[in-house]
């Protein structure tokens, strides 16, 4: 009974709103509970029906305690590693029933990283090449690990990328895959996620947009205090959500990693927004890297079990600033990379014009690999070529309900 009436006074805790001085900030909301599962030779879709009622229930719960769930996602192990020894066609025909499965179960799925070794992988990516486009799985090709740039590798993703965006409907697929450099297991943000582990386990990433630009707007530019601010508005949401997963745990049996504590942004809560508010200058201009590292600084801070990146997403397709910020020219691809040597998550999300060449693919996804394996750091490239496009266009990205911010095709140096 007390350990019941101790739970229910911590969630109770996490629901109210948190106060900064007299003015109130708005709460992040869960982005991402992520369950990981193993699937076996039989290629059985046994563990990832058994995952969904622990993640209905993770949901349940957060949302009782007050948080915003958007998804909840299923991570496997590498796909080799359970697709081997079959043929084209089974394969496809076990990733179209995963796909119905999750369409009817509301949730996102990631079939886990590809990773080059020898020669005969090839294969493999020319599997993936035919699960992606009819399919909404997530997945990702490694580039660069604790063992060096992967230069095949980078070849590859960039292969994968003029594909998919030649073979999907609006060349859409590719903001379901990543090319990917250091990424840590159990990360709960689409498409890096992955773990190879022995399942059963789950990790959360929230959306904080709104969230750090209200807490830095409080600070009113005086960089000392909003650090410290920020640090212990991060502190205290990491606390919620420890006590919220440690309990699940116990209670279910799925083992809690961690939170990626990311501020990932949104259409309508933008992480833009919040490096101009510290600024007080448009994104892009000086004092942006400063902003960068402070943020990322502060969520590091947290005592809360981390995962993933622990880094700061700038996705220029998915923040209605970063994409109003990328037309007017205010920064550009080496910036974004110089962003990441601070604090991550690479290049997400970017707009290029559809004709860019498989040849400048490799050389942008190269950079990144160079700079994720130089700083030992997580990093990723999401690059997003727009089919029949050209530099001074405007994009028109989306599918299913996603509308995403519109923005200008930039020239590539």
């Amino acid at each position: 009974m007390h350990s019941r009436f101790q739970a229910f006074t911590l969630l109770m805790l996490a629901a109210s709103s948190p106060v900064l001085g007299a003015e109130q900030y708005r709460q992040p909301k869960i982005r991402a509970i992520t369950a990981f599962v193993r699937i076996d030779g039989s290629q059985s879709l046994q563990p990832v029906q058994d995952a969904l009622p622990f993640l209905r229930r993770a949901k349940d719960t957060f949302e009782k305690a007050g948080y915003q769930v958007q998804t909840i996602r299923i991570t496997t192990q590498p796909f080799v590693q359970y697709s081997g020894g079959r043929s084209t066609k089974e394969n496809l025909a076990f990733f179209k029933s995963l796909d119905q499965l999750a369409e009817k179960e509301s949730f996102l799925f990631n079939i886990g990283p590809l990773t080059l070794n020898t020669s005969s992988d090839l294969g493999n990516v020319e599997l993936l090449t035919q699960v992606l486009p009819p399919t909404w799985a997530n997945a990702t090709v490694v580039v660069a690990d604790e063992n060096g740039v992967r230069w095949n590798a980078i070849q590859a993703a960039a292969q994968i990328i003029k594909y998919l965006e030649d073979h999907s409907r609006n060349g859409t697929s590719n903001f379901n895959f990543a090319a990917v450099a250091m990424v840590p297991p159990d990360t709960p943000f689409f498409p890096g996620s992955n773990h190879d582990g022995p399942g059963r386990q789950f990790s959360v990433g929230w959306e904080a947009g709104n969230f750090v630009t209200d807490v830095l707007k409080e600070a009113k530019r005086d960089w000392p205090r909003a650090k410290t601010s920020l640090s212990e508005a991060f502190e205290q949401q990491g606390r919620f959500v420890d006590v919220i997963a440690t309990q699940l745990e116990k209670d279910s049996g799925w083992k809690y990693m961690g939170l990626d504590p990311t501020p990932a942004p949104n259409s309508d809560s933008s992480i833009g927004a919040a490096i101009e508010e510290l600024t007080g200058a448009k994104f892009g201009s000086s004092g942006t890297l400063s902003a960068a590292a402070l943020i990322t600084e502060a969520e590091r801070s947290i005592t809360a079990k981390r995962v993933g990146y622990s880094g700061l997403m700038l996705p220029v397709l998915e923040d209605p600033v970063l994409a109003q910020r990328w037309a007017e020219g205010t920064y550009d691809l080496d910036s974004l990379l110089a962003y990441s040597a601070v604090c991550g998550t690479g290049l997400d999300a970017i707009p290029l014009p559809g004709e860019v060449s498989q040849e400048q693919l490799e050389r942008i996804i190269g950079d990144m690999a160079s700079l994720a394996f130089k700083w030992k750091k997580p990093l990723t490239a999401r690059l997003i070529p727009a089919p029949g496009k050209r530099a001074g266009d405007r994009t028109d990205f989306s599918f299913g309900v996603a509308q995403f911010p519109n923005t200008t095709l930039r020239t590539l140096p």
